[in-house]
């Protein structure tokens, strides 16, 4: 059975997500974090990620349940496909740093970056 968080609360100024799992178990997930880890299609692809950039600064502009078994996220960017489901959710809490330490060495092993302005690495010489 999944573990259920006990609070969801969405900071719309900070763009966190934070779940309470227990007294001493709380989990900030920022919004950015969650958007390029998005369980949708459009992210994961069919069996291939898809590599998200550009989306510093994303925030969430709603969390509604769905049903029992997930949240749907809905993203300032417009993003709202894919449901977080409490297992997903749990996961990405607990490999948090391994996730974000591996999606920034993607972006630049693709020469992208986080900025939406700038959607190419330009290398001084």
């Amino acid at each position: 059975m999944s573990k259920l968080p006990t609070g969801i609360n969405l900071h719309k100024a900070s763009k966190t997500l934070t779940l309470t799992y227990g007294p001493d178990e709380v989990y900030q997930l920022p919004a950015e974090f969650l958007r390029v880890h998005s369980p949708s299609a459009e992210v994961q692809g069919h069996g291939k990620p898809i590599l998200q950039f550009g989306k510093l600064g994303v925030g969430l502009s709603k969390v509604e349940p769905a049903g029992q078994y997930a949240l749907k996220l809905t993203f300032d960017d417009g993003h709202d496909s894919g449901l977080f489901t409490w297992e997903y959710l749990y996961q990405l809490a607990l490999r948090q740093d391994d996730l974000w330490n591996d999606y920034l060495a993607e972006l630049k092993a693709a020469g992208k970056t986080r900025d939406p302005n700038q959607s190419v690495i330009k290398l001084m010489l």
